[in-house]
């Protein structure tokens, strides 16, 4: 059984009305996803601004509801079982942000900040002991017990995001949602809290869904990876087969955008701009950009084909 099973996920959001009597118009920010995150593993979650990313991390934590379709952990429907369930799930799966100044609370001490999942999910312990889980998980993130009295103001960028993760720890999690989590970062930062987060998985059998749109950061982190355009997922795969060998237009052409220091490589053009992609459409979503495109691609939109376990959404892609 995976960790995380998300099937047919869909998410519409009601706009301000244009006219007064006329309806609301609907965007559909998530249409019909489908992926498995299994135990310890990491799985990459890629696309550019407004493709749907952040939504889905709030709807895997149970931050947001859906509209349609299921996200299970364990088994259980998180939008069907009852509200005390869920709190007693949450412990499970945690989320580490993408700034880590304004994610960590800046009048209370570090000691506060990463016992509040504990706060609220186990009231029971004592303040002795909270302190002495505190103190052990700031050392599992590099820090050390004399930090428990100080603020967030007082470390650095790398440090703060150190104290975000040790607060996702605090409660043993399975699975944390790391919604660029690195990208506020300096580089050399980056490699520091990125090392540390795989070092974590190994020791504690942590599952990552590690949402980003620097496309290096999960090369070198996730075992698994989904590609994702307007809310729809167009390849998914391994993250080296996808690496290797993209077979969708518009993976193509996320990783011919990195920048490279080779002067022959050039940039692969893109074509247009995103479309809105309202409910209505029922064309490919990328037909707009696609140097592909022909007459079926603006009739119907594209199932996901599947060969070992490589999926992508395209007519005219060619396993070979």
């Amino acid at each position: 059984m995976p960790l995380i099973k998300i099937q047919n996920l869909v998410k519409d959001y009601r706009l301000p009305r244009k006219f007064i009597f006329k309806k609301a118009p609907v965007f559909r920010a998530l249409h019909g996803i489908n992926l498995s995150i299994e135990k310890g593993e990491s799985y990459g979650i890629v696309g550019e601004s407004g493709c749907g990313k952040s939504t889905l991390a709030r709807i895997v934590m149970a931050l947001d509801n859906p509209t349609s379709g299921t996200v299970y952990y364990n088994g259980n429907d998180l939008f069907s079982i009852s509200r005390k369930k869920l709190r007693g799930l949450r412990r499970h799966f945690q989320m580490v942000f993408q700034d880590p100044y304004s994610s960590l609370n800046p009048r209370k001490k570090v000691l506060s900040i990463v016992s509040e999942p504990l706060d609220m999910l186990e009231k029971s312990i004592s303040f002795s002991e909270r302190k002495d889980r505190v103190g052990l998980m700031l050392s599992e993130v590099g820090l050390n017990r004399n930090d428990l009295e100080k603020y967030p103001h007082e470390f650095s960028g790398g440090q703060r995001q150190r104290i975000a993760i040790a607060r996702a720890l605090i409660t043993k999690p399975s699975l944390i949602v790391a919604d660029e989590s690195v990208s506020a970062l300096d580089v050399s930062v980056q490699a520091q809290v990125l090392n540390l987060m795989m070092d974590l998985q190994d020791k504690f059998n942590l599952a990552f869904m590690f949402i980003s749109h620097d496309l290096s950061v999960v090369e070198f982190v996730t075992q698994r990876l989904a590609v994702i355009y307007l809310g729809r997922i167009v390849e998914q795969g391994t993250t080296k087969e996808i690496f290797e060998k993209p077979f969708h237009p518009y993976t193509q052409l996320l990783l011919s955008a990195v920048p490279s220091i080779d002067p022959e490589k050039k940039n692969q053009a893109c074509h247009g701009e995103s479309s809105k992609y309202s409910l209505g459409h029922n064309s490919c979503p990328f037909v707009d950009r696609c140097n592909l495109a022909t007459e079926i691609c603006e009739q119907q939109a594209p199932e996901l084909l599947e060969k070992a376990g490589h999926f992508v959404s395209c007519h005219h892609v060619t396993f070979d």
